[in-house]
């Protein structure tokens, strides 16, 4: 039991460390600079965008749906067709 809770411990402890080095690591070398400039210029871009109303998206949800039935369509005409050749060449 004491063995359980003390690997169980242990490995808790290599990771926290491991983390600990690797956020270290990032720190040093200004990659955690980067993500948080990264991070706040993407939020300023998202505040530019305009989005769809309510009614622009649900047309668009529409017209993509009938859009993939159609390709859904012309999958299995053309598989269905291909087949019919396949088993006219054998």
């Amino acid at each position: 039991m004491v063995e359980k809770i003390f690997v169980k411990n242990t490995s808790l402890i290599i990771t926290i460390l491991l983390v600990g080095v690797v956020f270290g690591i990032l720190w040093y070398q200004g990659y955690l600079v980067k993500i948080r400039t990264y991070v706040a210029e993407t939020q300023d871009e998202l505040k530019k965008c305009t989005w769809p109303s309510w009614d622009e998206l649900k047309g668009s949800t529409v017209l993509v749906m009938i859009t993939m039935a159609l390709l859904g369509l012309f999958t299995i005409v053309v598989d269905f067709a291909l087949s019919i050749v396949n088993r006219g060449i054998h």
